[in-house]
């Protein structure tokens, strides 16, 4: 239950809730995570790097698959008003001014407050703090292989990477994302046997998740390709009383058994909620999201919102320099959704990507961005008043708009205007050959074509593979853990800090 006053705005909630308890605080670092148990990694949401889950910390402890150390330092920081450099992506929003709105207010609006003050008062940063919310990939099972994500979450994208070798002449931030085989993100097989990330899960969801969680959200790969997501709904058909909500993320485009399956399955729950992705329209669409079928997925929208028990249908947008120029047309197919079925159906959000960086809208010439923004500003005075279309979802769209037309670098390490302009026609020519697809025949945007066209082509020495963790060698983690080390932060129940000797068995008392 969302405690936010009625007419209340998200600024004045955000001044008057999770400010009071710190102008760096975001209720998703104690409340929620993101657990890729295939690779046993963690963040807080999807904008923070994940990192790495220390085996040893699980076996102490099953809930270290959430409370991590490294994430109880981070709690330290927003508790202190520190703003943690992994979640730059809501400091760069925030920056734009006071009136606009980062995720990370949505992501605790959704909390009770006296929950939000707890997590100051009580669990402090040291303790394990039990979820909330929980989105969890068993594995990385996909028939997709979209363009902005790699062989570490799709087993499309490790067929490609298998059959062709690494894309080559690429040399921005984010290149290696598509010079590695997906490998270390599945070191338990396909079929995960004998992965103590997984072990841990269903310990953990047997003896307290299944009580205290108010929601799982089930991701992938494509969470029906994997069979622990179906261990996981055998449990449920037999716990039919289990008050959690039900969220599963699916592409709409798997085998239509496992669609029917999934569609029958949401009857055993009390409250289930559908998340998919997508951003574009049409031909376009199935060119960002490479195995897509545009028809295809859109009756399958139509299938479980007809026939199965859908509380919620949420519109997961990956907001990326190609998909702004079909965006409207796609924005106005959601409306023409909710008007057949309802407010909730669907609910749009906006994450605009970052990495890698040369398929992110900061890499497209000041005039193109700027054509689009007013596209979008005219799609915003076409709707705005239209009842179906909520105000978070008119505030994303205003925020994207600006980010756009400001925004020149999306993140710290963004590499240099003409190394990302180089490696957008790179990987898009390369993209074009390895998946069968023609950039100038699916965007007829005709500056797009020009200036796509005008970009010289890039030579580099050949390249093979490199180890595509990306969990490792991450500055941020390595420079909090030797700054926690330095003044001396201790870690309870768990342990101290990294590097330290002074580690208390979990089952002592502190």
């Amino acid at each position: 239950m969302i405690d936010k006053k009625p007419n209340e705005s998200y600024q004045e909630w955000r001044d008057r809730v999770i400010d009071k308890i710190s102008p760096s605080f975001c209720g998703a670092k104690w409340y929620n995570a993101t657990i890729w148990l295939n690779s046993g990694s963690t963040a807080s949401c999807h904008h923070p790097p994940a990192h790495k889950i220390p085996l040893d910390e699980v076996i102490k402890n099953y809930k270290a698959i959430h409370n991590t150390e490294y994430k109880k330092m981070v709690r330290k920081q927003m508790l202190q008003g520190e703003r943690p450099k992994e979640c730059d992506y809501c400091w760069k929003v925030e920056d734009l001014g006071k009136n606009y709105v980062s995720d990370r207010t949505y992501k605790s609006v959704i909390y009770k407050e006296e929950d939000l003050k707890l997590a100051e008062a009580l669990y402090n940063w040291q303790e394990d703090v039990p979820l909330k919310t929980l989105e969890i990939a068993f594995d990385a099972n996909c028939n997709f292989g979209c363009s902005y994500c790699n062989a570490s979450f799709s087993t499309q994208w490790q067929g490609d990477i298998k059959k062709n070798g690494a894309y080559q002449n690429l040399v921005s931030d984010g290149a290696r994302a598509f010079q590695q085989d997906g490998s270390w993100a599945m070191k338990y097989g396909k079929k995960n046997e004998g992965n103590p990330y997984i072990e841990a899960f269903f310990k953990w969801w047997e003896e307290e998740l299944k009580d205290t969680l108010e929601e799982l959200r089930v991701t992938g790969g494509e969470a029906t390709m994997s069979q622990d997501f179906w261990r996981l709904i055998d449990w449920w058909q037999s716990n039919p009383d289990c008050n959690v909500r039900f969220s599963v993320n699916s592409n709409l485009g798997a085998k239509p058994q496992l669609m029917q399956r999934l569609v029958d399955a949401t009857h055993s729950f009390k409250q289930f909620d559908l998340y998919t992705s997508n951003e574009a329209f049409g031909k376009q669409a199935e060119y960002i999201r490479d195995g897509m079928n545009w028809d295809v997925w859109i009756a399958n929208i139509h299938k479980f919102l007809q026939e199965g028990n859908v509380r919620e249908f949420h519109m997961m947008m990956t907001i990326n320099a190609l998909c702004l120029f079909s965006l409207p047309e796609f924005m106005d197919e959601m409306v023409n959704l909710k008007e057949q079925y309802g407010k909730h159906f669907p609910t749009m959000s906006f994450n605009i990507l970052r990495f890698p960086s040369f398929q992110s809208i900061v890499t497209l010439p000041t005039h193109i961005r700027n054509e689009r923004a007013d596209a979008l500003e005219k799609w915003i005075a076409d709707n705005q008043m239209n009842p179906l279309v909520h105000d978070m979802e008119i505030d994303g769209i205003k925020r994207l708009i600006e980010y756009t037309r400001v925004i020149e670098t999306g993140h710290a390490n963004t590499s240099s205007e003409i190394s990302r302009w180089r490696d957008f026609k790179t990987f898009y020519t390369q993209y074009d050959i390895r998946r069968n697809h023609n950039f100038i025949e699916t965007f007829k945007h005709k500056e797009l074509q020009k200036w796509f066209v005008s970009i010289p082509e890039t030579q580099t020495k050949p390249v093979g593979l490199f180890d595509g963790d990306a969990t490792k060698g991450s500055l941020h983690k390595q420079e909090l853990e030797q700054r926690a080390k330095k003044e001396g932060w201790v870690i309870k129940p768990q342990g101290a800090n990294p590097g330290s000797q002074e580690y208390v068995d979990s089952n002592d008392k502190v």
